[in-house]
């Protein structure tokens, strides 16, 4: 089983004083089965940037160095397109970063790992679960 770590726990690791619960649980799966996504990388970087901490955003690509960043390709484009329809037809609509997260997420068929469970929820056949919480 792949996991892909959402933003909300790149950033949970990236406090001073993270939570330990969230990185035993981590240090539980093997190396080969974490990931995390190129648009992760890109709401981080923003986010540093916007503050002006660029020793923030060395500590994001140092602990991104240690994932595989997968990133929004053909096939995830191809996954977004009617999944972004299904979900307006629907009117439990998503925001742009999120769908291209849960796009990649289920191309590689991975468990989406974020705080945002509920948000989520709404995409079927996405596997999410919250290692935010106990």
């Amino acid at each position: 089983m792949r996991y892909l770590f959402d933003t909300d726990v790149i950033s949970a690791l990236l406090r001073r004083d993270p939570l330990t619960r969230l990185r035993q649980r981590i240090a539980r799966v093997p190396a080969r089965d974490q990931c995390t996504t190129a648009i992760t990388l890109a709401e981080l970087s923003y986010g540093a940037y916007k503050v002006g901490k660029l020793d923030l955003y060395a500590r994001v690509r140092a602990i991104l160095n240690e994932l595989e960043v997968l990133s929004f390709d053909l096939a995830a484009a191809e996954q977004y397109g009617p999944l972004r329809a299904r979900l307006e037809r629907s009117g439990r609509k998503l925001d742009e970063a999120d769908l291209r997260i849960a796009s990649i997420a289920l191309v590689h068929d991975c468990t989406l790992i974020t705080g945002n469970v509920r948000h989520f929820a709404r995409i079927e056949d996405l596997r999410v679960e919250n290692w935010l919480e106990d």
